[in-house]
């Protein structure tokens, strides 16, 4: 085992702290961990993603369940679009998508390069939501509108897709929709986030194995693991440290992560 390998474990472990202290932003390092640090194949690794985001966001999920902060009805109504956005577009989207996308001089956009760019925009757009100021997000939220039913669908279709295409589980995107459109207060958007979360990355990975990806379950389930024990230290720690500034920090890293990725991915290749 490379050294590469073994902090590639470690930041598996890393990653579940991240989700125990903030309750969210550990899985968007997933795909990159499993890419860079074991050298998986970046559809294979959404595909790993999923499994490991949707077991762990299930154990998070279960967490505020038991303190009656997951409202269900909100939950089935947005997980319904999400579930079916989701499955089809590991089933079918993903397996059609053509090897060469298009050129850009010199530069060929693959499917792999793709699917690793659209990954990294995502990143920077997550650190952006991690790092904006706590009194503007909490003005956009308090200004939220009235429950609405068609948006909320709608935004289940979109989340599904992004998560099918990138293997991140979309909380960054979830927990302002339950907010904003369904008025859900913060802690139960982020608890019904968690179950949606969990279920559709779940379902997604289901799309992958009947589309005949070939899966690595003793790694796959190691890692798993090592993301669940850190959520239990993360959980344990939580109380003892500062989580906006915490939440901060870690977009910070998350908004380099992603620039370094684009830079890789389109200018070092």
């Amino acid at each position: 085992m490379g050294y590469l390998e073994i902090a590639g474990y470690i930041g598996a472990l890393f990653i579940g702290i991240s989700l125990g202290l903030i309750g969210g932003g550990g899985s968007i390092l997933t795909v990159p961990l499993l890419v860079y640090f074991f050298g998986i194949e970046p559809i294979l690794a959404t595909a790993y993603s999923l499994f490991i985001v949707g077991l762990s966001s299930l154990f998070g999920g279960f967490k505020y369940a038991k303190q009656g902060l997951v409202d269900f009805k909100v939950g089935i109504l947005f997980s319904i679009p999400a579930f079916t956005a989701v499955y089809l577009t590991r089933r079918f989207l993903v397996p059609a998508l053509p090897d060469d996308w298009f050129a850009i001089g010199s530069l060929t956009i693959t499917k792999e390069i793709g699917i690793l760019s659209l990954f990294a925009l995502l990143m920077i757009t997550a650190a952006y939501s991690m790092i904006k100021d706590k009194s503007q997000e909490s003005q956009s939220f308090s200004s939220g509108a009235s429950f609405n039913i068609p948006l909320i669908i709608l935004e289940g279709v979109v989340v599904g897709t992004l998560t099918g295409l990138v293997g991140a589980g979309g909380g960054f995107l979830i927990i302002p929709a339950l907010v904003l459109l369904a008025k859900l207060p913060m802690k139960k958007a982020i608890g019904t986030s968690l179950i949606i979360i969990s279920i559709k990355s779940l379902i997604g990975f289901i799309g992958d194995i009947q589309a005949g990806e070939a899966i690595n379950w003793v790694f796959l389930c190691v890692i798993t693991g090592l993301a669940t024990m850190g959520i239990v230290i993360g959980l344990i720690f939580r109380k003892r440290v500062n989580n906006e500034q915490l939440k901060t920090g870690f977009g910070y890293f998350v908004l380099i992560m992603g620039l370094i990725m684009i830079v890789k991915e389109l200018f070092l290749q």
